[in-house]
């Protein structure tokens, strides 16, 4: 879609695809008159369409997700005028739906462009974003207030700068307001001195463990609001950072935590931080609540490895083609940042320890025979989240974009950005990820979208190995002589119970070998640059704090995920962190009992159906929709490329054997050679599953 300049809102267009490629007329009613050929009587039907913008809410139009309408219709306008010139769309628009007569759909059209008779009210959320003052109010005045809880909307913009507001579900009485902040850690890293600092802020200032998320960085819980202050700019001055670790803008973007010396890695690792850099919020809100107004006493350690991309100067490049706004603060967010938050992820091809297919954008290294860095296959529209008993809300595995050069890279994802910040639902938040926007429009248009504003053609998917998931867990040569060790962490609690320490084994090893460490996609931890010679002693002292070795560990366990949940996460309906254990040894349990203990099924859970430990892409998933009930999804694949399916709505925490046996003993009887539990599942389907379970006689077969 090319953006003719000289069309301006005080001309008329000269055809439809002219105005619905002028983005300032987005802000514009089109009324347009369907007429008869000029042979017949020129009788009409007039339709009334609402070009999108970023002030109003994008109407959805597609063979899943239908709305009730009579006259008037919203479309995305890439879709309006890509199916009224001609362009092949008849999958998403049909305009039999306008009720616009075959007769009518061959006639021409007449056009005048009218401003909107009401102005769309914003929500509530996008209000309070845009009178924040970039994300200042009025956060910077509730932190000064004698209560020990900040109000609602300043909770809203408190996210922004990393923290979400929590209480102790548990307790009862007065609530025990208390803070958990969430790092910003691109690529996983953990200096050791950055490690240090927060093994100390979670000893004085926390509730004394720390957690390592599935988007690699670590969060704090139990911080109180009149420490929030001196935990935060510690932080900043150490050279880390909160910032965009929560809210509507680019979060922490991941890449393979395997510190390989190769090209591709190297790369991979490179391109994470640049990204972060690109999208990092600009306001200086931070500095001046956090800092007073001062700088940090140290800049973001990944920014200094990343300035020979001069990630500024690209960040406010303007091609003329509506990335850049008008906004000297946020030149890519604006003051009303994005509709929803915004997840990036970088890997090599081969390797999908990140779950890339459940990012907004996923970016997959692509070198040349020489190892040169080409570019990068790109991939959009994957997420997690969704809500129960709302159809229109769902999972989705991200599609195949195309190849970008690595020069255009970052124009690319900016564009890509630019397209979800402009025409991303900003009315419905659970409608208001880009795998939405993806979805509507379907990937071909949602491509030529992001042409519109890249202002070129993105070049077909290059052919690249076929993704292997793998953990990295063990000791790992990294290909310089130095070793690297991944440490299994139980979904992902350091903590110290009883004889297993693992806290106090961390700082131990910290502290002996200045080990810098790595956050893994799935809650674990990776030691990296470990001089061979000290392997053995390393070895001693994990051992010597009651860590498990890695051989000892059960492969459920190293595969299994689960979200925090209760007490503190305000969104869960149920146990996940404290009852997947548990499940791990019920399902072993059966296992061995069926005689296949070798299987290894890739289980995750989480509290509610947001998604935050990635069910939906589990071989089998736990999602929680009630006090000790779980929704059971099957069928996501092994190496995490496809979504799971919905199996049972409800299951009763103590039906979860009479629930499991039929769909192993379905398994034992027909699966294939080699054949994995979840690719089985997602064969089969869940109609055959559950007739099969339906005439299941419990314990009547065994491997």
């Amino acid at each position: 879609l090319v953006l003719p300049p000289s069309i301006t809102l005080d001309q008329k267009p000269q055809n439809l695809f002219e105005l619905c490629t002028c983005r300032r007329a987005r802000q514009y009613h089109l009324q347009i008159k369907a007429f008869e050929d000029e042979e017949s009587q020129a009788t009409s039907t007039t339709h009334l369409f609402t070009i999108n913008t970023i002030r109003q809410r994008p109407f959805f139009v597609d063979t899943n997700i239908h709305h009730s309408v009579k006259m008037k219709y919203q479309i995305p306008s890439t879709l309006l005028a890509v199916a009224l010139s001609g362009s092949s769309t008849s999958a998403f628009i049909n305009p039999s739906s306008f009720g616009i007569s075959q007769q009518q759909r061959s006639s021409s059209l007449s056009m005048v462009l009218e401003k909107p008779k009401k102005e769309k009210k914003l929500s509530k959320l996008e209000i309070l974003k845009t009178k924040s003052d970039h994300l200042t109010n009025p956060l910077k005045e509730q932190l000064v207030t004698e209560e020990i809880s900040v109000n609602k909307d300043a909770m809203q913009i408190l996210k922004y700068h990393g923290s979400y507001m929590q209480s102790n579900r548990e307790l009862k009485g007065k609530k025990d307001f208390q803070f958990m902040l969430r790092l910003k850690q691109p690529a996983g890293e953990l200096p050791a001195d950055l490690y240090r600092l927060l093994d100390d802020l979670s000893a004085t200032m926390g509730q004394g463990d720390l957690r390592a998320t599935t988007r690699q960085c670590f969060q704090i819980h139990g911080i109180l609001k009149g420490n929030l202050k001196t935990v935060i700019s510690s932080i900043m001055n150490i050279g880390s950072s909160t910032v965009g670790a929560c809210g509507d803008v680019s979060r922490n973007v991941m890449t393979t935590p395997a510190p390989f010396k190769t090209a591709e890695y190297k790369y991979a690792n490179e391109w994470s931080k640049v990204f972060a850099q690109l999208f990092r919020p600009m306001t200086p809100a931070f500095s001046e609540i956090w800092l007073d107004g001062e700088k940090a006493a140290s800049v973001e350690y990944w920014s200094k490895q990343v300035e020979e991309y001069d990630v500024d100067a690209n960040m406010v490049k303007d091609n003329g083609r509506g990335i850049i706004l008008p906004d000297s603060v946020e030149p890519l967010y604006g003051d009303r940042y994005l509709p929803r938050k915004f997840k990036i992820g970088v890997t090599v091809p081969g390797d999908n320890s990140i779950d890339i297919y459940t990012n907004d954008i996923g970016c997959v290294v692509v070198t040349n025979d020489k190892g040169e860095l080409e570019g990068f296959n790109v991939m959009v529209g994957g997420g997690m989240g969704r809500t129960h008993n709302k159809e229109s809300t769902f999972a989705r595995a991200a599609d195949h974009l195309g190849f970008v050069p690595k020069e255009d890279m970052m124009e690319v994802m900016k564009s890509i950005l630019a397209s979800q910040r402009d025409h991303g639902n900003r009315d419905v938040r659970a409608n208001a990820r880009m795998k939405y926007l993806v979805h509507t429009l379907g990937i071909d248009n949602f491509r030529t979208l992001v042409e519109s504003y890249y202002g070129k053609k993105i070049q077909p998917w290059k052919e690249i190995e076929d993704f292997k998931y793998n953990d990295w867990m063990g000791w790992w040569e990294q290909g310089d002589g130095k070793l690297f060790y991944g440490l299994h962490v139980d979904n992902g609690r350091v903590k110290d119970d009883g004889d297993f320490r693992l806290k106090t084994c961390l700082r131990v090893l910290v502290d002996k070998f200045n080990l810098d460490m790595i956050i893994s996609p799935t809650q674990s931890l990776i030691f990296r640059d470990i001089d061979p010679k000290d392997k053995a002693e390393i070895e001693s002292i994990m051992a010597e704090h009651g860590l498990t070795p890695l051989e000892q560990v059960d492969p459920l366990a190293r595969l299994a995920m689960a979200c925090p949940a209760l007490p503190l996460c305000g969104l869960a309906q149920t146990e996940a962190e404290r009852r997947m254990p548990s499940y791990i040894d019920r399902v072993r349990s059966l296992l061995n009992g069926m005689n296949i203990p070798e299987e290894e099924i890739l289980m995750r859970m989480t509290g509610c159906p947001n998604g935050c430990a990635r069910p939906y892409m589990a071989e089998l998933a736990f999602v929680g929709d009630g006090p000790n009930s779980y929704q059971i999804w099957l069928g996501g694949s092994p190496v995490l490329t496809r979504t799971a399916f919905p199996y049972i709505a409800k299951m009763k925490d103590e039906n979860l054997e009479a629930t499991v046996e039929p769909i192993l003993a379905m398994f034992i009887q027909q699966r294939q050679e080699f054949e994995a539990f979840g690719d089985f599942c997602h064969r089969v389907g869940a109609e055959a599953i559950e007739t099969y379970a339906r005439n299941y006689v419990a314990g009547s077969v065994k491997a």
